[in-house]
């Protein structure tokens, strides 16, 4: 015998819910926590203009939530309206939904609010005699004592919902949570005066201030001294703000800080873009320190894909990610010792013709300003050479009885270092990097600057010079393709075919000429030349899974760098290897005049600077 239907798949009327459970519902997806709360109320007081927000918590924001601004205020007629679902005065027609330049657009925060809680709002007009309060439950009007501007309390957060209420977490972790839903929109709005006090006590408080004060205020001047300021525009995208430096790096993503026309958000596209900017200067897992401000055409981005507005999407997602990646890459281009020098950070050609040492490593007097000499284009070959012909030369020489019926020795062959003499420099301090005075266990540089000592790590120093210059060679030149005899096969989803297909011209750019063979077949008819040893299938499927995502071309770039560090690692020069001043000072100059010369490939620092305090603190002078 069959066993009955449980209840809940026993057929059931459909009906119309009634106005509070859908408020409550609607309140489930836009009010997570007190914090979302404020958030709400905050992006409300900014709408209308206010210069000064005030907001006071108790309990963590689950017993009282107070927000007052000093904005437009709402009228007495409209303030019953303010409370009904979908009610705004941000927005009236589709055209303006989509572009809407507001902070709030739906009409749904105040409706969801009072429906979880016990809410009234205060507000008065410049125009008004006095201000009026309305009682969101009984929506009972009275006369009330304020200003210009609007106050929102909020009692008893889920008090109607007592099952949501058990899901919050401590006061003080709901304190944190609120405390930082109004830094961001500290950070976003610098023109505008902040406070939040928490049981009576004042938690923080910002006065209006310039951006790059701002930020320090609400981040630490610490975070300012450790971290770049970029301005990068691009047609109708404008760039700003600042990245952190890679030393500075946190074990934490809790300084990550994206805003699009002034609303915080967390976006997947954006943040591979600035992680992928950070690759080779990041050591292990750390996590990269940064506050972006992303302004763009309303019409070229949709606010409306989420409830709580923290999510957005472009209309050219790839034109955005190269951008944020281009504005970041170019930030963390300069070194400390360069801009201590006040230059630009600059790759010299790296030479490919035969060559000695001293030509190779000795760097160009640096003048200012600096002339950047394009790289002639060069083959993967002759990179590969390259690195033959210098890991060789720096490679300790035997000793051995002159032969003089001996046929000369080839480029690649062992040779002694030469002596180097240093063309003419700068003065020892304008130096960053100072002037060599000794190296340790064949590993470490000690130089001496007007700071005090600086210690480099001689092998993870030149890997870095080694890399940009393979970096920026490889960059002037086409990505050569290589036919294969025999093309490779493989299954592909519908979706890889037809992003195959799509992008062809773009596959080939990059090397790669990708065709399908039936509806679930491509073939790899030819390879870039510099990936001859990668797995063909595995890199083509990378290639057209990013695509309608990401620029195609980071992620064949990312590749080929990954072989060009193997590279500039083995053509580094070794530790133990026993160095004159000379090659020492070379070393230095040649670190001031490249990219990224504070860490190696792998992240990890290159040198590291002690200044005279340091030094006298550690021998107990002046005590």
């Amino acid at each position: 015998m069959d066993s009955p239907l449980p209840e809940v798949f026993a057929p059931r009327t459909i009906r119309e819910l009634p106005d509070e459970l859908i408020s409550q519902i609607a309140a489930g997806e836009v009010v997570e926590r007190p914090a979302s709360v404020v958030r709400e109320l905050v992006d409300n007081a900014l709408d209308a203009g206010a210069k000064n927000v005030l907001v006071k918590l108790m309990a963590g924001g689950v017993r009282g939530i107070v927000v007052e601004d000093d904005g437009c205020g709402i009228p007495v007629t409209q303030l019953p309206l303010a409370l009904k679902r979908h009610a705004t005065s941000k927005i009236s027609s589709l055209h303006e939904l989509e572009s809407v330049a507001t902070m709030g657009f739906r009409g749904e925060a105040l409706a969801a609010i009072s429906s979880v809680s016990e809410m009234a709002i205060a507000s008065r007009t410049a125009d008004a005699a006095h201000a009026h309060r309305i009682d969101a439950r009984s929506g009972e009007l009275s006369a009330a004592a304020r200003s210009r501007g609007t106050s929102v309390e909020v009692r008893e957060l889920f008090f109607s919902t007592p099952a949501r209420r058990k899901f919050l977490k401590t006061d003080a972790t709901e304190l944190a949570h609120c405390v930082e839903a109004v830094r961001r929109h500290a950070l976003a709005r610098p023109d505008v005066g902040f406070a939040i006090w928490h049981e009576g006590k004042l938690v923080d408080q910002w006065r209006p201030a310039s951006s790059e004060q701002r930020i320090a205020d609400v981040l630490g001047a610490d975070f300012n001294e450790d971290s770049r300021a970029f301005e990068h525009s691009a047609g109708p995208l404008a760039l700003s703000g600042r990245a952190g430096l890679p030393e500075a790096a946190r074990s934490r993503a809790d300084q990550q800080y994206v805003w699009v026309n002034g609303r915080y958000v967390r976006d997947k596209l954006i943040s591979h873009a600035i992680r992928s900017a950070y690759e080779d200067v990041l050591h292990g897992q750390r996590q990269p320190s940064y506050v972006l401000f992303i302004e763009i055409a309303p019409e070229l981005v949709d606010v409306n894909v989420h409830p709580t507005k923290i999510e957005v999407r472009f209309r050219d997602g790839r034109a955005i990610h190269q951008s944020v990646r281009r504005a970041f890459i170019d930030a963390l281009a300069q070194s400390r010792s360069a801009e201590a020098a006040g230059v630009e950070s600059v790759m010299a050609p790296l030479a490919f013709e035969p060559t000695t040492a001293a030509t190779l490593y000795v760097a160009e007097p640096r003048q200012a300003p600096v002339t950047y000499v394009p790289p002639v284009p060069a083959t993967a070959e002759q990179v590969r050479l390259s690195l033959v012909q210098h890991e060789a030369l720096w490679r300790p020489a035997e000793p051995a009885e002159p032969d003089e019926s001996a046929a000369p020795a080839h480029a690649g062959a062992a040779l002694a270092a030469p002596t180097v003499t240093l063309r003419p420099a700068l003065p020892d301090e304008d130096w960053p990097l100072g002037r060599a005075i000794a190296q340790i266990q064949g590993v470490y540089i000690l130089a001496e600057n007007r700071q005090g000592l600086v210690i480099v790590d001689m092998h993870a120093a030149h890997e870095r010079v080694v890399y940009e210059r393979l970096k920026a060679r490889l960059g002037a030149t086409q990505i050569e393709s290589q036919p294969l005899l025999i093309p490779v096969s493989f299954a592909a989803t519908a979706e890889e075919v037809a992003a195959a297909e799509q992008h062809a011209t773009t596959l080939a750019q990059l090397g790669l000429d990708v065709a399908p063979l039936s509806a679930r077949t491509l073939a790899v008819r030819s390879r870039p030349a510099l990936l001859a040893a990668s797995d063909l299938v595995a890199l083509t499927r990378e290639l057209l899974a990013e695509m309608a995502q990401f620029d195609a071309s980071s992620v064949l770039e990312r590749a080929q760098h990954e072989i060009l560090a193997t590279m500039a690692c083995h053509g580094a020069v070794r530790a133990n290897r026993q160095l004159t001043l000379d090659e020492m000072n070379a070393l230095l100059r040649d670190m001031e005049a490249t990219e990224r010369a504070d860490q190696c490939n792998h992240g990890r620092p290159t040198w590291r600077q002690l200044d005279m305090k340091e030094l006298d603190a550690l021998f107990l002078r002046g005590r």
